[in-house]
């Protein structure tokens, strides 16, 4: 594999503790595992797991609330079983949220088998969450194009994560 196309977990590290990220809240999945690997080293980032995607909107939410700075790490069907969530806290409260998505079933070319990546991009498109799509280190900067619009725009915004970080 070329390395230029490589994503490597530690940058997507650098990248949040850039934007002063406080906390991790996640759910353990196979499209994210480096990432949370590199963030469990980071003595900055407190790893907060939680047993359902759902729980991690509240969270995030209610850890922004008090002050810090959350980001959120899911699996696109986890944000899909966190709907109500991000619909009735995220986005009814103007919550600025970023959320990580691991894009699973992403194919970049050809066809899109899995069902979990063809809806993803239209499931954001309909509750008007921008994104941004990561597939190598040169694209983590992305990561803090979603802090600073969320931000800007006291709204959630999703970063996909297109392959697993190494």
């Amino acid at each position: 594999m070329d390395a230029s196309q490589t994503l490597h977990a530690e940058k997507i590290v650098q990248e949040l503790k850039k934007n002063h990220v406080t906390h991790a809240v996640w759910l353990p999945c196979s499209d994210t595992a480096a990432i949370h690997k590199a963030i469990k080293t980071e003595p900055s980032i407190h790893s907060v797991p939680v047993c359902r995607e759902g729980e991690s909107m509240a969270i995030a939410a209610g850890l922004w609330i008090g002050g810090k700075v959350p980001v959120v790490i899911v699996q696109n069907t986890g944000f899909f079983e966190s709907g109500d969530s991000i619909r009735g806290i995220c986005l009814g409260a103007s919550i600025p949220l970023v959320i990580l998505i691991g894009y699973r079933g992403y194919t970049r070319h050809g066809p899109t088998k899995d069902s979990a990546a063809r809806f993803i991009e239209p499931i954001l498109h309909a509750w008007q969450i921008d994104y941004y799509l990561m597939e190598c280190d040169a694209d983590v900067d992305r990561i803090s194009l979603a802090f600073d619009e969320a931000n800007r725009m006291s709204k959630p915004v999703a970063v996909l994560i297109g392959k697993e970080g190494r």
